[in-house]
């Protein structure tokens, strides 16, 4: 049986899914716009030679810029302000000297705490000229799922509604939706309930009531769904080698439908930018 609790509930992760006020809507507006700023920012950047540093350095620059700091350093001994990850890596590629090259393709997942509300966003990058056409349509699709989950994302829909939607329209171009990573919830925690998996029935799941906070990201594979987490800890690759997309956003559901507090001002919420 699924918990709901009010968002004066003591703040602390107990597995009862918060439901916020206007408060918490006005505090993750200012959260996740710095996020969606921050992820526009860094168009101009991304480019054939640049390293990953650098762009961890710039994201931690405009965090601060902002009034933010990033909720990734230090959480859980993370040492960057930023996850970057390229090709066949999944999800939560720590930033290097590795520079980027003409036809890669990157996702970008950033998290400002402002006013100690959490932002957390990603987006697809496409580097220079060269990228195939083949990760060109598994970046578009990957948006389409995250934007199709989305629409389900309304009161009286459960969480099943949201997976289903996502893993239909992966599954039917054939690509493998990630089943060992998922959204979750957040506001003052960063990581809280509930888990929003990207596979699953309709009808199933928690039910989506207005106040609730959570993020929607699925990870999507060219080839099959499996993925394997490298010696250092965090990085999470494919385990075939098949190229990875992402792309991620941090709603609330109104009385309606629902809110997305990171997308993009500048309108880059989808390569080409």
């Amino acid at each position: 049986m699924t918990e709901y609790v009010t968002d004066d509930a003591p703040l602390s992760r107990t597995g009862a899914i918060r439901l916020h006020g206007a408060q918490g809507f006005a505090g993750m507006r200012k959260a996740g716009r710095a996020a969606a700023e921050v992820l526009d920012a860094l168009v101009p950047h991304v480019v054939p030679g640049v390293t990953t540093q650098e762009l961890n350095d710039i994201v931690h620059r405009e965090m601060l810029a902002r009034g933010g700091v990033p909720a990734t350093l230090g959480y859980r001994g993370y040492t960057h302000s930023t996850c970057i990850s390229i090709n066949h890596v999944v999800c939560h590629g720590i930033p290097s000297e590795r520079t980027l090259k003409d036809g890669d393709i990157v996702n970008i997942d950033v998290t400002p705490i402002v006013d100690g509300w959490h932002g957390d966003s990603s987006r697809m990058y496409l580097v220079g000229d060269a990228v195939p056409i083949k990760a060109k349509r598994l970046v578009d699709v990957t948006y389409e799922c995250l934007m199709l989950g989305i629409e389900q994302a309304k009161p009286g829909n459960h969480m099943g509604d949201v997976a289903h939607a996502i893993q239909q329209h992966a599954e039917k171009h054939r690509y493998g939706v990630v089943r060992d990573f998922c959204g979750h919830g957040l506001g003052q925690l960063f990581h809280d309930a509930p888990e929003v998996v990207h596979v699953g029935r309709p009808g199933t799941g928690p039910e989506l009531r207005p106040g609730m906070f959570f993020t929607i990201e699925p990870m999507i594979n060219i080839g099959r769904p499996d993925v394997k987490l490298l010696d250092d800890g965090w990085t999470a690759v494919t385990r075939d080698r098949s190229l990875s997309a992402q792309f991620e956003h941090s709603i609330g559901i109104t009385e309606d439908g629902c809110e997305i507090f990171t997308a993009s001002p500048g309108g880059f919420d989808r390569p080409p930018y």
